[in-house]
Parts: C-alpha cells; structure tokens; sequence
C-alpha cells in the first residue's frame, strides 16, 4: 500500500489530504501537524471568496486555473445538502472607494463569477462618506470554524490517520512513499524558505445578525458577515512579527468600520484574533526529491505560500498538488 504523509491542518492541508484520498483510493494518508482546527491560521479568515492581486502562481494561467477550480469545488458543495455543516454559502456585497478606481475592480472575479456589476449611484450613497467608485458582486464565504471540522471528519472517515506532532524535518518522513508539504508559514523553517514572509492581520468577531451583506472600503477596511459572526477588519503588516493583539489597530479597525456602517456601534464583541498570512512572492506548488547526508531520499510535493488567500484558493492548489502526486505515484496511469 502506498503511504502518504500531509504535513500541515490547515484548510491547506486537510483539502490536499481528502483529495488524495479521492484521487488515490488505494493510498493510506496521514496528517501531521502541530496545530489544529481553531490553532491555525485559517480558523481567523474572514474566508470570502476574492482573491487579490497579491495572489500568484508561477504564471497567470495557472494562477487563473486554481482560482476557477476553488470556485468550482466550493460551488459544487454549496449545491449539495452539505453546505451548512462545510460552512458554505453565498453572499453579495460590495466594494466602494473615494478615490481609486481601480480598486473596485478585479479581473480574477470578473471572470469567475455570474454576477460582477458597477455600484448605481444609490448604492454609492448606502454608506456614510463620499463614495465616488463601487463595484456589486456575489460570491462564496467559507466559515473555517464550520469548514476544517468538516473535512477532519470527511477525511478520518474514508480512514485517513491524524498524528500529533511537530515535523523538525523531512528526513523525519523518509519512511512514507511520498509527503505533501503544506506546513504554510512553517515552511520558513522546514525548507529553509526565507521567502515565505508574515503579513500580520488582526481582526474583530463580532455578533451583528443585520448585518447580511459584506462591504469593502478604503485603507483595507471590510466588513464580512458569516455563519456564526461578522468579520471586521483589518491591517497588513507586511513582515510584521507581532502576534500580539494592538489596542492601536484595533481602535483603528473599529473606527473604520463603525463609520461605513454605524449600526456596528451596538455589535457585541465574541472575539479578537491576530495572526501571520503566510505570504510568498509566488504560491509554491511543485515537487522536490530531497537527499539528506544519512542517504535517504524522500518524494515532496509542496502546496504553501498563500498569503492571506488561502481558505479561498485551497482547493485548486490542491488539485494541482494532488495531480502532481499522481503522476509521480502513477507514472504509467492515464490522468
């Protein structure tokens, strides 16, 4: 029986783990990770589906691809009677600007989804302030408090194997056929990447039920409702070590949002949460045969570096990641 390890639980790592299990019926997969469920970094995102321009793979069609296979993936739950316990569903909004046009815009969504539209002057006036650009769409949200148990639960069921522990090493994993690296921001360390970079976020969850519509604003301010709380948001530190919550970002986080939507004034506080994107110039999707000084070699394929657009470009970095497996497993199969 073929052996594979995923290293990492995040959203990352559990949709590459399930969809090895699909892909590769006959393969035993295992998951090792030091963090879990609401310890990652997933558990924090707001988990809407808009990818930035800060996403890239190694080229724009392949960057095109993995964005329309999420959405696909994403779009085939939210069809099935599954949606609610995966954390699934679809919400409309907006995205309003004062000044930069260019900002309401986004060719990746425009492409992708049925429903992407210039603001009419009376949505441009819902908000409080002088918005001169917007742009209207619908698109998916992805409650990672509802979607990483789901597929936990998806993946131990087909037999898939969850280990608890932190990997030092790959040389650690020599014993499996092949391991999938999908470590996010602990790739710095386990490759030795010193590109993958901490883009530092910090962000309320609160409890507004009115609120049922997302909205984006200047100076990276949104407002994201989910299934159990609203998302207000947010900062990005770009190479920020902080992992301590800022009563200055935070002041400034609430002031912000309060002012696009003052009814947020009576929002009750559920949480405060701060964490690293784990961003990288190009998204990593690759394999590597690593050779250690004891001789052993093992067969990587890596899956990281998706900055703060992880939860909604998951699945198609792992159906490429997945796709690479099988052909190095299966070299002789018709793919």
């Amino acid at each position: 029986m073929v052996e594979i390890c995923v290293v990492g639980a995040g959203i990352v790592g559990l949709s590459t783990a399930t969809l090895l299990q699909e892909s590769l019926p006959h393969a035993k997969v295992t998951i090792i990770a030091e963090k879990f469920t609401t310890e990652t970094t997933s558990d924090g995102a707001a988990g809407i589906f808009r990818p930035g321009i800060a996403f890239r793979g190694p080229n724009l069609e392949i960057t095109k691809q993995w964005l329309n296979d999420a959405y696909v993936y994403f779009n085939d739950i939210l069809k099935s009677t599954e949606s609610d316990q995966a954390g699934i569903k679809d919400i409309s909004g907006y995205i309003i600007s004062s000044k930069y046009p260019t900002s309401v815009r986004n060719e990746f969504l425009e492409a992708i989804l049925p429903d992407y539209r210039p603001c009419t002057e009376e949505e441009l006036q819902m908000c409080p302030g002088n918005w001169q650009y917007g742009s209207h769409f619908t698109t998916l949200v992805v409650d990672c408090r509802r979607h990483l148990p789901w597929l936990t639960k998806k993946f131990e069921s087909q037999g898939g194997v969850i280990i608890e522990q932190k990997v030092n090493s790959f040389e650690e994993l020599s014993n499996y056929d092949l391991v999938c690296n999908c470590s996010g921001f602990g790739a710095r360390e386990l490759c030795g990447d010193t590109l993958v970079t901490p883009i530092r976020g910090q962000v309320f969850k609160v409890s507004a039920p009115w609120i049922k519509e997302f909205f984006y604003a200047d100076y990276d301010t949104y407002i994201i409702p989910g299934f159990e709380s609203v998302t207000l948001g947010g900062c990005r530190g770009f190479d920020s070590w902080n992992e301590e919550l800022c009563k200055h970002d935070a002041a400034a986080i609430w002031e912000r949002c309060v002012s696009l939507l003052p009814s947020l004034k009576d929002a009750k506080v559920i949480r405060e949460w701060v964490g690293w994107r784990p961003y990288r110039p190009f998204v990593r999707v690759e394999s590597e045969v690593m050779t250690f000084p004891s001789g052993k070699t093992i067969q990587v394929v890596h899956n990281y570096g998706h900055g703060g657009y992880g939860v909604m470009s998951a699945p198609g970095t792992s159906i490429h990641a997945v796709k690479i497996a099988k052909e190095i497993l299966t070299p002789n199969a018709k793919l």
